[in-house]
């Protein structure tokens, strides 16, 4: 037998209302709303943002109301206005509930209207009974009660009417009542604030001049989200004041307002006064004007923006926004107008930890402050010629730079819709305890998260609930914010330049080239140009140019030299006509796009290696395993550049065919490098095993068709002995390749002709290796050899052999330390390390003679082979504690101590300085010194030579060169001249114990 479906009760049930709490039916009983007369409002409590809180507090109330309880439950049945305001405020703000638990009598404020400013001001100055000081303008009043109490009695009626606001905002949640625009919130709050402020300064003037008219004009001017009327529930409200005259009086009275405001209703923040909280409370107007004439900074003009005098002497007040006003639009002017405004981004983004970037609402990423930063940076550009843009508001100046073609339409209705939005986040989760409170909840919060959901009006799309749809208009918000610069500062550019819509209004050619300026391009005209070029392209290359330049400029912006890298870009998208590739990869993969704007930005090394080796460009991209950039294996490069030089005869093809992959592995790991992708030790490890490889190709190749062409085998063994850094390991992008060249006559071989074929191979492969190119150089420098550049270009291992155990000086012994086999033959490698051995490490260790004789030298060269000019504290190769210093200190020990210490029989200086440090040859403190300076002189050679583009040792003074170069080399900040502080302290503190172990 089929029963029939059973009916639903017509009283919902606890469940059905998602009450959770287990006491929830008992407390509808206890409110006698478990019957089909209350369905109303049941399902209206189920409404509430947290129902449960919303139950527990109608609980309260009735006990609080005993008697009265009846009016509020009647009331509640029939006006759904008020049960909307009252079950939307007390399921939102705990605080809220508390307020009127505690005064449960004050219920009915929630059935009133929004009240007028007039009628917000006299309700807060009726509080305290204040009358107007004769003489002292509209917004002068002198309280009748100043006593202590007067803090319970603004502080209950404040509260009052920020009540009555929350219910009007809050009450869409619940029933169908009009939903409060987010700028008409802001305006009353303001109103509200405005009212609080003039209300302490009653109660401060009857306190400071109780039997006396106040005997000065004091005007308090509001600034920040006060002064531009969009202020939130819970915050600080700044302040300035001004006064005639500037005495102790006008002081007492602005602290005691403060103190009372601060007690009452809100904290008062009057930092943004010159010098801060270290200058004068209270000054005159002509010391406000003199201040900024002379003292003040970018960003303290930026925060005048939006003054507005609040209360006190408005007369006063408004005298300070014309004398000042004009120095705010001429701010754009100033020399450091730029670099002013990027440090404030900067501290901005530094203020918040790296874990909360992305609950941040306010400072975060994609957030509030994103919007109104750049907001007011477009004003300072183009307000000066443009009075419609003189406006406070983030909304109302956006609105205008619309109207007047700075950002496009669609732009700035989306950035607004964002900004409401996270606005509006922002006010719930203030409303929630009036806390100040900026901080969405955590990822796993998820109670707090359905909570904050339906106070702020989330409703389930059919495919998420609630809590999804809130999470992905968080999402879709903060990631439009994020692109907030690109659409703001550069497509009202883009449209002056290009066809991108007949309709658009567009910058006029100043107008462009002051926006372009402001935004850190030394030579805007010349930026234009760019512009105009790239988006000239025909056809949908240009379209595509169009929709991707905003986002790349911004990128680019942010980089060390945004001029040098937008002409890198748009040659390197000239050099790419052709490839189809290009702009899609850019258009598709952000990380791409990103990542080649900072190396164009910050490197004059890398544009021309990535014109000729395009496709590195793909490997921007991120893989399954991290960037592709990091993928290549040293072994699988080493192969691929052998095979790919074996595929041709003719050597100069196959060592072409090298260097081209050469090319593309420098571009490869000059780019992680720029990138912060890849530490010292191995971008050295990379550069020396590329060069490595380049030099094995090249000398196959040149024996390769040697045999073939004489059709026999080569007379002779021949191999290749790293010298200096290659030995070692440790090139860098502007080192040579220091080498021996040695060979060995085969079986019945004739030794003069094996010699005479070995010279004619080294002389061939130092030819073809440093032909000219537009690559970076490959010089084969053989300058080591015995008897310098004198002696024979190739020895045989038996000549070699008889030279160093007869006639080897103390250098060339040093030298040997970092002799290693790299290319040709291995096996007669391995036997020209062993024949030298005995000389490097000899038994019993070198003579006392020869360390006195290498520290002779070592005192000549610190004398003699710096270049003239040069500063020896920032020579990075031959100055004081940088790499030669530390080299010759590692390699003395290692001539001191190698005979007993097996494993300082080694030519990095990073791996013996960890075989010294272990064996106790120098204190840890002193090796740790050591390696420290290796690796900063070491970084910051490199990363010259990435930003100059050529190879070069001396650090640069202070300005924009030394500020890239810290970029590139890793240095937090762009402040230059803190890293180069860092280099010099680094360094000193090393060539304290360079001169302690060479015994200076």
């Amino acid at each position: 037998m089929v029963r029939p479906p059973t009916a639903r009760p017509a009283v919902p049930g606890a469940g059905r209302l998602g009450l959770l709490e287990p006491t929830a039916a008992a407390s509808l009983r206890e409110l006698a709303w478990d019957n089909v007369d209350s369905v109303a409002l049941l399902w209206a409590l189920s409404r509430s943002p947290d129902a449960d809180l919303a139950l527990l507090t109608l609980v309260r109330l009735r006990e609080a109301l005993g008697s009265d309880w009846a009016a509020l439950d009647s009331a509640l049945r029939t006006e759904t206005s008020l049960r909307g305001r009252l079950f939307a405020l007390i399921g939102s703000s705990s605080a809220f509930a508390d307020h009127l638990v505690a005064d449960p009598g004050a219920w009915p404020l929630l059935r009133r209207e929004l009240p007028t400013t007039a009628e917000i001001l006299a309700d807060l100055l009726d509080a305290v009974g204040a009358v107007p000081e004769p003489d002292g303008g509209a917004m002068l009043h002198r309280a009748a009660h100043s006593g202590p109490e007067v803090i319970a009695l603004l502080r209950k009626r404040y509260r009052d009417q920020l009540m009555v606001l929350a219910g009007h905002d809050l009450a869409a949640t619940v029933e169908n009542e009009p939903v409060l625009p987010y700028q008409q919130v802001g305006r009353h709050l303001t109103d509200l604030a405005d009212a609080a402020l003039t209300a302490a300064l009653s109660v401060a003037v009857a306190r400071v001049c109780p039997d006396e008219p106040v005997p000065v004009r004091l005007a308090v001017v509001a600034m920040g989200k006060c002064g531009a009327r969009e202020l939130n529930y819970v915050s600080d409200v700044d302040v300035v004041f001004v006064a005639e005259p500037a005495d102790t009086t006008a002081t007492r009275l602005a602290a005691e307002m403060m103190g009372v405001a601060g007690n009452a209703f809100f904290d008062v923040d009057a930092a943004l006064r010159p010098e801060g909280k270290a200058g004068a409370l209270v000054r005159t107007l002509e010391s406000h004007v003199t201040y900024y004439k002379r003292w003040a900074r970018t960003w303290e003009f930026q925060a005048l923006l939006k003054n507005r005098p609040c209360t006190g002497d408005l007369e006063l007040g408004a005298q300070y926004s014309a004398e000042l006003m004009p120095m705010v639009w001429s701010a754009s002017e100033r020399p450091d107008f730029v670099t002013d405004v990027q440090a404030m981004r900067r501290r901005v983004e530094d203020l918040v930890p790296e874990d909360l970037r992305e609950r941040e609402l306010k400072l975060g990423h994609g957030s509030l402050r994103d919007v109104e930063f750049a907001v007011q940076l477009l004003q300072l550009v183009h307000g000066k010629a443009d009075e419609s843009l003189h406006t406070q508001g983030t909304v109302e100046a956006l609105t205008a730079l619309a109207a007047r073609g700075y950002v496009g339409r669609d732009d700035a209705a989306n950035l607004t819709a964002s900004y409401e939005f996270l606005r509006l986040l922002e006010h719930r989760l203030q409303l929630q305890r009036l806390k100040r409170t900026h901080t969405l909840p955590a990822p796993d919060d998820e109670e707090g998260m359905r909570w904050l959901a339906r106070a702020a009006h989330m409703r389930p799309d059919g495919r998420q609930d609630a809590v999804g749809v809130l999470r992905s208009e968080i999402k879709r918000n903060a990631l439009r914010v994020r692109r907030l610069h690109a659409k703001l500062f550069y497509r009202p550019l883009l449209e002056s330049v290009a066809r991108l819509d007949a309709a658009a209004l567009r910058l006029s050619p100043e107008a462009a080239v002051r926006q372009l300026a402001a935004l850190g391009y030394a030579a805007p005209e010349n930026a234009l140009g760019h512009l105009k070029a790239l988006t000239g392209e025909v056809g949908r290359k240009g379209r595509i140019q169009a929709l991707l330049l905003p986002t790349l400029l911004e990128w680019l912006g942010d980089t060390p030299n945004p001029d040098a890298g937008l002409l890198a870009y748009r040659r390197v998208s000239e050099g790419l006509d052709d490839q189809i590739w290009f702009l899609r990869e850019l258009r598709d993969e952000g990380a791409i796009a990103q990542r080649l704007m900072i190396v164009l930005g910050s490197s004059a090394y890398l544009p021309d290696l990535l014109i000729n080796a395009p496709e590195t460009i793909r490997m921007f991209a991120d893989g399954p395993d991290g960037p592709l950039l990091l993928s290549p294996k040293a072994e699988d490069v080493r192969t691929s550049i052998l095979a790919g030089a074996a595929r041709y005869e003719d050597p100069r093809r196959a060592i072409a065919t090298a260097r081209s992959l050469r090319r593309h592995e420098l571009a490869r790991i000059a780019s992680a490098d720029v990138l912060g992708m890849l530490e010292v030790p191995r971008v050295c490890r990379a550069l020396s095993s590329v060069w490595v490889a380049v030099l094995e190709a090249a000398l196959q190749a040149v024996i390769r068709a040697w045999e073939t062409e004489h059709r026999t085998a080569a007379p002779a063994d021949f191999a290749v002995i790293g010298m200096g850094r290659l030995g070692g390991m440790e090139l860098g992008y502007g080192s040579d390749a220091d080498v021996l060249f040695v060979c060995d006559p085969r079986p019945g071989a004739d030794e003069t002709v094996a010699v005479k074929w070995a010279i004619g191979v080294a002389e061939q492969v130092q030819r073809l290796l440093g032909a000219p190119s537009t690559d970076p150089p490959l010089q084969v420098d053989a300058g080591l050899r015995p008897e310098g550049r004198n002696g024979a270009l190739v020895r045989t291992l038996a000549a070699y052999r008889a030279y160093y155990q007869q006639w080897a000086q103390p250098w060339e012994v040093q030298a040997l330390l970092r002799a290693h086999q790299v290319a040709g033959d291995q096996e007669l490698g391995v036997r020209f390390l062993h024949s030298i051995d005995p000389v490097r490490y000899p038994k019993g260790g070198v003579s006392e003679e020869s360390v006195r004789e290498i520290r002779r030298i070592k005192a000549r060269v610190d004398s003699e082979r710096l270049p003239r000019g040069a500063n020896p504290a920032t020579h990075t190769k031959l100055g004081r504690g940088g790499l030669a210093d530390i080299e010759w200190t590692v390699q003395l020990l290692q001539l001191q101590h190698a005979h007993e210490i097996a494993d300082l029989h080694n030519t990095s200086t990073l791996e013996c300085l960890a075989v010294v440090e272990r064996d106790k040859l120098l204190d840890a403190e002193d090796v740790e010194l050591l390696r420290d300076a290796w690796l900063t002189a070491t970084k910051a050679r490199n990363a010259l030579v990435l930003v100059r583009g050529k190879p070069a040792d001396q650090l640069p003074g202070p300005g924009p060169l030394l500020s890239a170069v810290a970029r590139v080399a890793g240095w937090p900040t762009d402040d230059g001249s803190e890293f180069l502080d860092h280099y010099m302290r680094v360094t000193r503190r090393a060539k304290t114990v360079v001169e302690r172990v060479f015994g200076v």
